[in-house]
């Protein structure tokens, strides 16, 4: 049976459990080329950096050849569908498909297309599950890997974040406390994240955390503009030194990139070498994304 990664929700506890022993193994014993002779579809159409990056050089570690798929030269300028053009990419028989795109659901509808593992790189504010794991991973390799008794604080755009709602889903299910901090229209709908505490204030919200997660606001994904400027959003919600004094004295901060200076964030915390794990993320998404790929390309040969 093929394994695809479309979401969190789509993993068993075990597959979770599976992928981040592995993406240990791999950050502490280096990789090893279990994917030579392979194939690898890039179809990134909605910009980026870091998970794009990532997951080329976590294919190429592994032993794969990585094929980049460009929507700005390709047959879908010229007005192909997405059926189509996924046909025929499938004609090609790669071994797995990474792919990031602005359509919701865009992974979904890419597995009924493809006869290999389907990998969601990110789609529209629905879900990106590398991007919580490798932040689990990154919490785990800093407190261990029991995390039952760790609060983190996800803070900001939570309302259009796909990285806020795979956070919140695979962190609880390995037993954090959640805290979500915004302003009142960049909360999510009361049907979603459930189990979190909900707060307005950052001073509030961030007394006794373990952890900190800043999110920029996308504004990109906003069908209403955000009311308020950057600098006013930052008096209020941006992540400053004075505000992680409120939380516990070995707390940490983590952002999933990119990251808006003085906006979300303020410089000394940002860049804080004992504090802040942003870099210990961009690290750990090449381990994290090994094991993605090793585990539904090989669990699927």
């Amino acid at each position: 049976m093929t394994l695809h990664l479309p979401d969190i929700e789509s993993l068993t506890d075990d597959n979770i459990k599976m992928i981040l022993d592995k993406a240990h193994d791999f950050a502490e014993n280096g990789f090893k080329q279990t994917l030579k002779g392979k194939i690898i579809f890039n179809l990134f159409l909605e910009d980026s950096t870091r998970t794009r990056m990532s997951f080329e050089v976590a294919a190429k570690r592994l032993g794969a050849d990585v094929v980049n798929f460009n929507s700005g030269s390709s047959s879908m300028k010229k007005g192909e569908s997405d059926t189509d053009t996924f046909q025929t990419l499938n004609a090609y028989a790669p071994d797995a498909l990474i792919i990031r795109s602005s359509d919701y659901n865009a992974p979904r509808f890419a597995m009924t297309q493809f006869d290999c593992p389907v990998i969601n790189a990110g789609d529209s504010w629905r879900a990106h599950p590398s991007q919580a794991l490798l932040d689990a991973l990154t919490l785990q390799r800093h407190f261990g890997h029991d995390l039952t008794d760790k609060t983190i604080a996800i803070c900001g755009d939570i309302a259009h974040s796909r990285v806020a709602r795979s956070n919140y889903e695979l962190l609880s299910r390995l037993g954090l406390t959640i805290h979500i901090i915004a302003p009142e229209l960049l909360m999510p709908k009361p049907t979603e994240f459930q189990a979190a505490k909900r707060f307005t204030s950052m001073d509030e919200g961030l007394k006794g955390v373990d952890a900190v997660m800043m999110l920029r606001i996308q504004k990109e994904r906003m069908n209403e503009g955000f009311s308020g400027d950057d600098h006013d959003f930052f008096i209020d919600y941006g992540l400053t030194q004075d505000r992680l004094s409120l939380c516990n004295t070995e707390s940490v901060v983590l952002h999933p990139g990119p990251m808006n200076r003085g906006v979300e964030i303020a410089d000394d915390v940002a860049d804080d070498p004992k504090r802040s794990l942003i870099l210990n993320q961009v690290t750990n998404g090449i381990p994290t994304r090994m094991a993605i790929l090793d585990t539904l390309i090989i669990g699927s040969s």
